[in-house]
């Protein structure tokens, strides 16, 4: 057994592991479980059914990553967990595999979930998600990249969180947060954009004016969603990365965006 590898650590046959994965003590992988190089599995970890784990991941002591979806309509088979590199999964995180199967609960790089966060069946997290402590998503949330998640927030079944999104802590998201938008209050509502979220990840001033724009037509200007989204297309700034953005967004919401305050 590697020296990286503690001896009550229990690896089940069938189990791949890369170059460099350290197990600690009283840690279990499954059988069908592969997990990428360099990954750290602390003490008392657990990574099992049809779950890959990619690249220099962290998992600490007693978070469940991969276990069997909550949903009363899973019928069997082998659906799974993919996670891309660089995940932070912190105490007592729980991450879900999907229910049907062949299809996957996804999460991509650079993501960290603090003590006790979970991330229910079917959901696809893409990366730098930030989830603090005891918060949760539902299933099938869709989260795109840079979302800051709020110290015990809940994020309601198939809601969407764009990107560089924020919610505040305890709220309740029963709708699609835009992106660029902070989010707080149970229920949530849309407070104002995330600029010091943007600007700390290098948003120039033109590209912020772009999301005010945008945020004041949705919020401010007292339009109900079709309005909306015709001023956002005949706008000036219609060809910024930010306003298509926006209108994509949009476009592919089926419970409509979090109310302005």
């Amino acid at each position: 057994m590697s020296d990286l590898i503690h001896p009550t650590a229990i690896i089940e046959p069938g189990a791949q592991l890369g170059e460099g994965v350290a197990i600690g003590a009283y840690a279990y992988v499954g059988n069908k479980a592969v997990i990428g190089a360099g990954t750290v599995l602390h003490h008392h970890a657990n990574v099992e059914g049809r779950t890959t784990i990619g690249e220099k991941c962290e998992i600490f002591p007693f978070a469940c990553v991969g276990t069997k979806t909550h949903d009363l309509k899973f019928k069997g088979g082998e659906p799974g967990l993919i996670v891309g590199d660089r995940n932070v999964f912190r105490e007592y995180v729980s991450v879900h595999g999907a229910t049907n199967d062949a299809e996957f609960t996804r999460m991509g790089n650079d993501n960290v979930m603090l003590a006790y966060s979970h991330i229910a069946h079917d959901c696809v997290v893409g990366n730098h998600l930030v989830m603090s402590a005891q918060s949760a998503l539902a299933g099938h949330v869709l989260v795109e990249d840079f979302v800051n998640i709020g110290w015990g927030t809940g994020v309601h079944q198939f809601c969407r969180l764009g990107t560089q999104a924020m919610l505040g802590g305890m709220s309740k998201i029963v709708q699609d947060v835009p992106p660029y938008v902070i989010a707080d209050g149970n229920p949530a509502v849309a407070r104002s954009i995330n600029k010091v979220g943007l600007e700390r990840n290098g948003y120039t001033p033109e590209r912020l004016e772009a999301i005010k724009q945008a945020f004041r037509i949705i919020y401010r200007a007292g339009h109900n969603r079709t309005q909306a989204l015709e001023r956002l297309r005949e706008h000036k700034l219609s060809d910024s990365e930010e306003f298509k953005h926006f209108l994509a967004f949009a476009e592919k919401s089926e419970r409509g965006f979090i109310a302005g305050k």
